[in-house]
């Protein structure tokens, strides 16, 4: 569900009116999840305004960075660093809680000169995935489970991260998963979430307390992907803002603090069939169909090769390693939290696959398209799943890549991904992430001076 579902462009103009907005946020994801875009008074912002922003916008690193001389990149991203042309998805639009005065934001999509889509973007990816799902008369069911942490304000990026100080003037020194006391230390915070989240429209469900120290989860009721990657897209604009307010900082980083699990993004999925509304999954008789292992079977064959999509950052591998509630393989099991794929206990028309591989650092388009286009291809090909697994996967081997160098080979050589996903998209996506990995290599770690300064 769109966070305002139908709404066209005379919708909008009247809800910008009787909310006397004065002025407007127009945004755009990039391929990092950033939030891009353009701030307009909102006597200026009109259907026909036209706006453009440079389409190397979506070509840069996380530092903000684009790569220079790559090949690959310049197919795709014109080296003359033309123009997109924004238009507002009014679907989309909704309040900025946190402004002064009275302020909208909406999402806009990207176009050419002649009319398309921009292929890279990150609601182009997604989109055309969901055109796979429409053209065979399917409609896939997502439902987001974002992880994250409050930690205290620490501007030196030097200095370790810790939990932040509650109510009680304490900060959490030991691990408190599920404690409702826990979660109610930050009770004012979290009124401002969900008081912020209800005028946004963003249908956030339970909260609960994670496993790390100042580590929570928000779940989103399930809805269509693209309308919860909008949702979920907002959330991190929202939570960021909100811990601000209370002097501190929310982080989605796959693995912010040392000794804590770290942080993911699972994502419940199914799919029904757009006319009868059955989830394709089950059989008529309740048993498992063959689509939905053929499902499964496709996560478990591309997902390796699509881990730098869901897995973007140097940071976020250092989550996926043995016991720390992160899948380190590509295994299945019922009601299995150590395996990367979870089937849940559910009903006939609940049947669905939980995809726990996925970081919270993850762009949601990104990460919904990817997770979506991997079980397509396993019904495409009739994949077969491995054997059930029933007891821990984390005694298991590594099947998935252990850094982003490895990721990014396996995912330049999976020509099923790049004809699904879009060639110009890997071309940039790789090129940036291959220069994220150029930065972060000329930076000396602390753990560098502390044990090889000395002793080497």
């Amino acid at each position: 569900m769109a966070i305002r579902e139908n709404f066209t462009y005379t919708d909008m103009d009247e809800w910008l009116n009787e909310k006397r907005v004065t002025e407007i946020e127009c945004l755009v994801p990039d391929l990092t999840g950033v939030a891009r875009g353009k701030i307009l008074p909102r006597a200026k912002f009109t259907e026909d305004r036209g706006m453009r922003i440079p389409e190397a916008v979506l070509g840069m690193t996380v530092t903000g960075n684009s790569p220079v001389d790559d090949p690959a990149y310049d197919r795709a991203i014109s080296v003359t660093d033309r123009d997109m042309i924004l238009k507002a998805d009014p679907t989309t639009i909704t309040m900025v809680p946190w402004a002064t005065d009275p302020t909208a934001q909406v999402i806009h999509d990207c176009y050419f000169a002649d009319g398309r889509l921009v292929d890279f973007a990150p609601r182009s990816v997604l989109r055309r995935v969901l055109k796979l799902y429409a053209d065979k008369g399917w409609k896939p069911v997502v439902a987001p489970e974002l992880e994250f942490y409050l930690t205290a304000k620490i501007s030196d990026p030097d200095l370790p991260l810790r939990a932040p100080v509650g109510r009680s003037g304490r900060a959490e020194t030991s691990r408190q998963v599920y404690s409702i006391d826990a979660v109610n230390e930050f009770d004012p915070l979290f009124e401002d979430i969900y008081d912020y989240c209800d005028l946004m429209g963003l249908d956030v469900d339970t909260l609960i307390h994670e496993i790390g120290a100042g580590q929570m989860e928000i779940n989103f009721l399930h809805g269509e992907p693209l309308g919860l990657a909008d949702k979920v897209f907002f959330f991190k604009r929202t939570l960021r803002e909100a811990a601000l307010k209370h002097q501190m900082y929310a982080t989605f980083m796959a693995k912010p603090m040392a000794g804590e699990p770290g942080s993911a993004m699972h994502v419940h999925q199914s799919v029904v069939d757009a006319e009868t509304g059955w989830n394709i999954f089950s059989n008529q008789d309740g048993s498992p169909s063959a689509l939905f292992k053929n499902y499964i079977g496709g996560l478990q064959r591309y997902m390796p090769s699509a881990l730098a999509i869901i897995a973007p950052y140097v940071n976020s591998y250092r989550r996926l390693v043995r016991h720390t509630a992160a899948p380190i393989n590509i295994q299945w099991g019922m009601d299995n939290r150590t395996v990367g794929f979870r089937v849940p206990e559910s009903g006939v028309q609940d049947r669905r696959v939980e995809n726990r591989i996925i970081g919270s650092d993850a762009n949601p388009y990104l990460a919904l398209a990817v997770t979506l286009a991997c079980g397509y291809l396993g019904m495409m090909d009739a994949l077969e799943p491995t054997a059930i697994t029933t007891g821990s996967a984390y005694e298991m081997e590594y099947e998935l890549p252990q850094g982003l160098p490895e990721a990014l080979q396996r995912l330049r050589g999976e020509d099923k991904l790049r004809e699904v996903l879009g060639e110009r998209f890997i071309d940039v996506y790789a090129a940036i992430k291959d220069l994220e990995h150029q930065e972060f290599m000329t930076v000396i770690s602390p753990w560098e001076r502390e044990h090889l300064l000395l002793h080497v």
